[in-house]
């Protein structure tokens, strides 16, 4: 069994929050499913189902939830993920990153020490989200010259 690096931002056993509005409900649901299998517990801040809802109300929940340590991470998910991660974004402590890519969803930990994942459900296959949030979850923080301007982020 392989060691886990210390700066890690979640471990099996800990809690992710997610949340998405109704155009990231089934991704959310999947990637829920995802977590769990990896040993993750669950906290679920809805959107509960397909009717329209507003990403503003999910996101800002989300990162209270992850600012208040209810939950270790986050990941969050809309239609573009856009309008959650900036609402996420405006809950102070919360550094939601959207990820496009493989190298993004790497470098938002490496670099930003990033504590939310925000997805477009509408712009990603579910295999790729899915991956992503494997990457995002298994790098962790590199510090170094990099805490110094995660610092001046607040």
């Amino acid at each position: 069994m392989s060691e886990q690096p210390a700066n890690l931002l979640a471990r099996p056993g800990d809690t992710v929050a997610v949340a998405s509005d109704h155009a990231g409900y089934d991704l959310k649901t999947l990637l829920a499913g995802d977590l769990k299998e990896m040993g993750f517990k669950v906290l679920d801040l809805g959107a509960n189902g397909l009717e329209s809802v507003d990403y503003p109300d999910f996101g800002a929940a989300l990162g209270q939830a992850v600012a208040r340590g209810r939950a270790q991470a986050g990941v969050a998910i809309c239609g573009t993920g856009i309008g959650i991660s900036i609402a996420a974004n405006r809950i102070p402590g919360v550094r939601a990153a959207l990820v496009h890519d493989k190298a993004t969803a790497a470098l938002s930990r490496e670099h930003n020490d990033a504590n939310v994942l925000a997805l477009g459900a509408r712009l990603l296959p579910p295999e790729e989200a899915r991956a992503f949030l494997k990457i995002f979850l298994a790098t962790p923080f590199g510090g170094g010259r990099h805490a110094g301007r995660v610092a001046k982020l607040g």
